[in-house]
């Protein structure tokens, strides 16, 4: 079970999700972004890193991580060696997200963990954890949903919308996302 810092359960449809403890720790986080990091030139990737590995994030000193981000809970991101996050990417991690070694989330993508329990009548939050593989592309605009798995070397073409498993080495376009053809495996040798 992932610890989310939720309360207890909701007992209405109203009211706060997440613990005190939480909200303040999110707020103390955002407000650190915005002062240590918004404002950054482009190149300055290795600070905002070493900002995010701060607040408990686990990210290769070679990610690329742009200045227009928005993270919701650097604890539960990683990032894997030369492993980037676009600009304007939105990553509402309230469970992990995982990103791998050469992989390229291209701007505007939104990493959601999130959603709510429908058939609930408090509609309660529930959430899922993202791993995206080595040497994947997620590209422009595009959307990643919860529990999904994104396997290594796939492509999910802009704008597209994955709400199931990604294939390794596979190439995906639409919404919902489709495989459209497989993709050479690309290696370091």
């Amino acid at each position: 079970m992932i610890e989310l810092g939720l309360t207890g359960g909701k007992r209405s449809f109203t009211g706060a999700t997440f613990t005190l403890g939480n909200r303040i720790k999110r707020g103390i986080w955002q407000l650190a972004w915005i002062a240590f990091a918004r404002w950054t030139p482009p190149p300055l990737h290795a600070w905002r890193v070493f900002l995010l590995n701060l607040f408990g994030a686990r990210i290769a000193k070679s990610a690329h991580v742009y200045s227009s981000v928005s993270i919701w809970a650097p604890w539960n991101l990683q990032i894997s060696a030369l492993g980037t996050l676009g600009r304007g990417v939105q990553c509402y991690n309230i469970a992990p997200v995982s990103i791998g070694y050469k992989t390229v989330i291209s701007q505007g993508v939104h990493l959601c963990t999130g959603t709510h329990d429908y058939l609930n009548p408090n509609f309660p939050l529930t959430a899922r954890p993202i791993s995206i593989g080595d040497r994947a592309w997620i590209c422009a605009d595009a959307f990643i949903g919860p529990g999904v798995t994104v396997g290594e070397g796939a492509i999910l073409g802009a704008a597209g919308a994955a709400f199931h498993d990604l294939n390794s080495w596979t190439i995906y376009v639409g919404n919902p996302a489709i495989p459209k053809r497989a993709r050479p495996v690309i290696t370091d040798e």
